[in-house]
């Protein structure tokens, strides 16, 4: 029982390997990006604890990994890196359900005026009871001074996405939307030229026409090529509003509506922008590019309706709560519980507690400076990260395997070791843990690690190292262990750049102090600092919207005019459609489907490129649509995805898989490394570009056929980047990068790093975000933000070469690389 054992494993790229992991130890998986660690560790070892656990409960049907044997297993938790979704509902407190927890509290404690006697009452003390009304249930409750009946505010009532609790206003966004009438309107221009920004070509012709059919209904007739700027009042409301609005019918009330598009029904340039913010849920795009928030009057950003927001407890209201730090609520938390009544206790004692727990192991990873109400999406990589690892990795469950998939990304090296503590202690209690991992520090703090390589894709799948770190460092096979013998000579040549600069001025936003900073165009500009110093915000919020006008007094941006384009490589998924994959991403797929499609016996049996996709009905397989899997709803699990059974997980036809080009089907193409691919396609010079490339970014492991969906972090922003620079090849552009190190080894950053400097050689600028201690020492100029994360960053600490930052003593930075 001393070991868990893995016997003959052949998932994926695994060569039939066997393996012993030591239990209730720390073990680190390694590797170059795609040796098969994650199909070991997740594919294989959390599958097989998986099927075993479930079999014992009396549950079948989970699909056995490729291999002889597992042995000494235990249930399994995997933590996997995945990024926190952009809705704007979307805070601290609800994913945490720290929030959720305090809509109990305030449900039964909560302490307001009776509207009858005026004498201020709580919760606690009412008498209650539960009325069935149409569609729900209502609970009333009695004051305890007069006997006035009134509606319980309930947690529904102290939740902000719900029509209860709501403030009516800005739908419980804290912020309402308008239109900027400057973002849409060129005024200086005719309709005809563009005056509308999103009118385009005959759309356009179609508004124009109906634009000037109206004006001759009401009477106000429009001459064509008017600049927008020369238009009536009266003109000027109808574009904008249209014919039904209540200000046209005020000017015109005895003029009937028209009621077609040749009377001048037409839909106005707010109505339209409105109706698209409404179909397409208000994506980003379209609200950076036409609409601007403001603070709701109403309730001033507090989200929550007028008497919702003003109940307390312990004479402090929600809102306040919420804006305060989880450093401060944890003090009120235990001023609370210290002063709770007996019966109180019996009430809310079981959510007090629960706060408790959620918020120690919050502070214990360092997030004491965030709030309940700051929205997700505004949340750096690391503090995304460490939120989501507090809830799992402060258990006392004991006996489990847990399963990490590289914990430490977008940490600062400097953060890291209040991961690897949490990491100690859930070991101490008696787990296994395995980690993949490519951080030094982590593999230097682990009991045991595991080499798997030597290369990646179908070079890979074999263990070529395995013990402690000095013994990988003594074996001669692991590339681990080579590179961490090898000692690269610090840089001390950095290039000057054109001269010129781009830069920020008074940059305030979220952690962000009054900050003005420059970055030196012509060179790769690394942007450090801990987990939550502002790097993201300054990159990617400040910088990344270009230069800003005149009037603008705070985050002003100056010098990015002489870019062709700003092109910035996040890490977000790429898309949701399972039906992206690498070729079609990468857009080779258009390619080799025309050379299927050109081959003699797809022409003998009348087939074209379409027969070769599996996106249109002809060739592909009807009963999967193309997708070669079928899901298996496992109603309380995870669905399972299950090979099509009529194709067998082919995706075509039997005839079209007839069609080979050099002896290789569609399927097997798709099923081939982008490595495999260049050589197969060597004769064609557009697929050829295009997996040289994705090989030059780390990629050539990845098979052509892979779901996009299915891309670590990592892999998805280097795919993005590639499709990037194939389109701009020539171009002098502004590169934002967020941390594109992600799931690289340290070998495999070395070919990323050279790409880089190819990209700057060519004219471009890079700045890339980044903890990474190769990139930062391979960096022209770093800017290194801090002291702390939160309201303790913000702040430039230190700026230069990285010879400079070494030697700075202000930067926390300079002590790592």
């Amino acid at each position: 029982m001393e070991y868990i054992s893995i016997s003959g494993a052949k998932e994926g790229n695994l060569k039939n390997i066997s393996v012993d992991l030591p239990r209730n130890k720390w073990i680190v998986l390694t590797g170059v990006s795609g040796s098969g660690k994650t199909t070991l560790a997740m594919d294989v070892l959390y599958q097989e604890c998986q099927r075993q656990y479930l079999e014992a409960i009396g549950y079948q049907g989970i699909r056995k990994p490729d291999i002889d044997a597992i042995r000494n297993v235990s249930p399994a938790i995997q933590i996997q890196q995945q990024a926190y979704n952009k809705n704007p509902r979307s805070t601290v407190g609800t994913v945490t359900d720290i929030y959720t927890d305090l809509r109990m509290l305030y449900e039964k404690l909560s302490t307001r005026d009776c509207p009858a006697c005026g004498k201020e009452f709580s919760s606690a003390d009412c008498r209650e009871e539960t009325e069935k009304t149409a569609d729900d249930f209502k609970v009333f409750q009695y004051c305890p001074h007069c006997a006035q009946r009134m509606e319980k505010l309930t947690r529904t009532h102290f939740s902000y996405n719900t029509r209860e609790g709501a403030c009516a206003t800005c739908q419980g966004l804290g912020e309402v939307m308008t239109v900027a009438e400057g973002k849409v309107l060129h005024e200086e221009l005719s309709l005809e030229e563009g005056a509308v920004i999103f009118w385009e070509k005959r759309y356009r012709d179609y508004q124009v026409q109906a634009l000037v059919a109206a004006c001759d209904h009401y009477g106000m007739p429009l001459k064509l090529n008017t600049p927008v700027r020369y238009f009536t009042p009266a003109q000027r409301v109808l574009l904008l509003q249209g014919a039904e609005s209540e200000t046209v019918r005020r000017l015109f009330p005895d003029v009937p509506v028209p009621r077609t598009i040749a009377e001048g029904r037409f839909e106005s340039v707010l109505p339209n922008l409105w109706r698209r913010m409404a179909d397409q849920k208000g994506t980003s795009k379209l609200r950076e590019a036409y609409f601007e928030s403001a603070i709701c009057p109403e309730c001033h950003g507090e989200r929550l309706n007028e008497l919702s927001r003003n109940v307390t407890v312990k004479r402090m209201r929600l809102p306040g709560l919420s804006a305060s730090s989880l450093t401060g609520l944890v003090d009120w938390i235990r001023e609370l519980d210290a002063n709770l009544t007996h019966s109180e206790q019996l009430l809310a004692g079981v959510y007090v507690a629960d706060l408790k727990t959620k918020l120690k192991r919050i502070l214990k990873l360092g997030l004491g400076y965030l709030s309940l109400d700051r929205q997700t999406m505004t949340l750096s990589g690391g503090e995304a990260q460490r939120l989501r690892l507090a809830a799992v990795l402060d258990s006392d469950l004991t006996g489990v395997v847990y399963i990490l998939d590289e914990p430490t990304i977008s940490l600062h090296p400097k953060d890291t070791e209040g991961l690897l503590t949490v990491l100690r202690s859930l070991r101490d209690k008696g787990n296994t843990v395995l980690v993949i991992e490519h951080d030094t520090a982590v593999m230097a703090a682990a009991d045991y690690l595991i080499d798997i390589g030597p290369g990646a894709g179908k070079y890979g799948g074999e263990v070529i190292g395995s013990g402690t770190l000095k013994q990988i460092k003594d074996q001669a096979t692991s590339v681990t262990g080579a590179y961490l013998n090898s000692k690269p000579e610090a840089r001390d040549l950095f290039r000057k750049g054109s001269g010129d600069f781009i830069e920020v001025s008074q940059a305030n936003k979220h952690s962000l102090r009054n900050l003005t900073v420059r970055f030196p165009i012509g060179c790769l500009v690394c942007v450090t600092g801990v987990s939550g110093s502002g790097k993201s915000t300054l990159v990617f919020d400040v910088l990344a919207k270009g230069d800003t006008g005149p009037s603008e007094e705070a985050d002003q941006v100056s010098g990015t005019g002489s870019f062709d384009r700003i092109v910035v490589v996040e890490q977000a998924p790429l898309t949701r459609m399972k039906r992206s994959n690498v070729a079609t991403y990468s857009d080779a797929y258009t390619e080799i489907r025309k050379i299927f499609g050109q081959q003699q016996t797809a022409i003998d049996k009348g087939m074209t490129a379409n027969h070769f996709s599996f996106n249109v009905k002809g060739g592909r397989c009807d009963h999967c649509e193309g997708l070669g899997v079928v899901t298996n709803n496992l109603l309380f699990f995870e669905d399972q995805q299950v090979p099509c059974p009529v194709c067998l997980g082919k995706r075509f036809k039997d005839e079209v898989l007839s069609v080979t080009y050099r002896g290789h089907s569609i399927t097997a193409v798709l099923g081939l490394s982008v490595e495999e691919g260049a050589e197969l396609f060597a004769d064609s010079p557009k697929i050829s570009a295009i997996l040289k490339l994705l090989q030059e970014v780390g990629l050539g492991y990845l098979e052509l056929g892979q779901t996009t969906t299915t891309l670590s972090g990592g892999e998805a922003q280097r795919l993005k980047l590639a499709v990037e620079l194939l389109a701009n090849r020539g171009k002098k552009n502004l590169y934002l990068i967020d941390e594109p190190t992600t799931g690289l080894h340290p070998l495999d950053v070395e070919k990323f790093l050279r790409l880089l400097d190819r990209m700057v050689g060519s004219g471009s600028t890079v700045i890339v975000v980044e903890h990474n201690q190769q990139i930062i020492a391979a960096a022209d100029w770093i800017i290194d933000l801090g002291p702390g994360g939160g309201t303790a960053g913000g702040k430039v600490i230190a700026e230069g070469t990285p010879s400079d930052i070494r030697r700075d003593k202000n930067s926390v930075t300079g002590k790592f690389i």
